[in-house]
């Protein structure tokens, strides 16, 4: 049965646009305009993923409110923004109200569809066996690549994909520098610089928000960062 994804965007060409891109890959796409629209159906039926922008209509922030609510039914269900809005406060926001993802819609079709099957592939690894070879320990540090959730000192950390995957490349080789370029790689999206440090930043706010004197992350002036084993 083909997945159902959730697309709640005010604007129409651009909604059409993701829908006809993302039936072509098989799923099943349904659209609407507006957080009340989505929010009835949503109570009735939750989709298997939602994409979601920020503004809708005249609420400004009607996507926040929505995922919230979202977030508030089910705990599982992956979120994702998309949006034109690209500041860090409100990537912070969307974060923290719970959204898996944070995209801005100069994202290509290509990456979108890579996140939107790597988001999948984790609900349903959830759902599966734990296996050890997906498992990668480095002291306190265990990431699990199937199941893409990590813990340290075993405590969960909330990483979105593309936080979980350069933590992924940092803690693979303790000690090696990563450039921004090959972080960019392993977590298979473009950003520029400024953005690549702004994820560094909040990946180690959330390890420090479950260990103040968490230090593993260091900057390599001029080159890019590395995992102190």
């Amino acid at each position: 049965m083909p997945q159902h994804i959730a697309i709640v965007e005010d604007e129409a060409a651009i909604a059409a646009n993701y829908r006809d891109h993302l039936e072509r890959q098989g799923f099943n796409v349904r659209l609407y305009p507006d957080r009340q629209q989505a929010a009835t159906a949503f109570a009735m039926n939750l989709p298997d993923l939602a994409i979601i922008d920020i503004g809708l209509g005249d609420e400004m922030e009607g996507g926040f409110e929505l995922c919230r609510e979202l977030r508030a039914r089910s705990a599982e269900l992956p979120i994702v923004f998309l949006t034109a809005r690209d500041s860090e406060l409100d990537i912070i926001s969307g974060l923290r109200l719970g959204a898996d993802e944070y995209l801005t819609k100069d994202i290509s079709q290509a990456q979108l569809l890579a996140r939107i099957h790597a988001l999948l592939r984790r609900v349903r690894a959830l759902a599966s066996p734990e296996k050890k070879d997906d498992i990668v320990r480095q002291g306190e540090l265990e990431l699990n690549r199937e199941r893409m959730t990590v813990l340290w000192k075993a405590q969960a950390l909330d990483l979105t994909v593309t936080e979980f995957w350069m933590v992924h490349a940092l803690a693979l080789h303790p000690g090696h520098v990563k450039s921004r370029q090959q972080l960019m790689n392993s977590a298979d999206v473009v950003l520029d610089d400024n953005t690549i440090t702004s994820h560094i930043k909040r990946i180690r706010r959330k390890f420090q928000g479950v260990d103040d004197r968490f230090q593993h992350i260091e900057t390599a002036y001029g080159v890019g960062y590395r995992w102190k084993g």
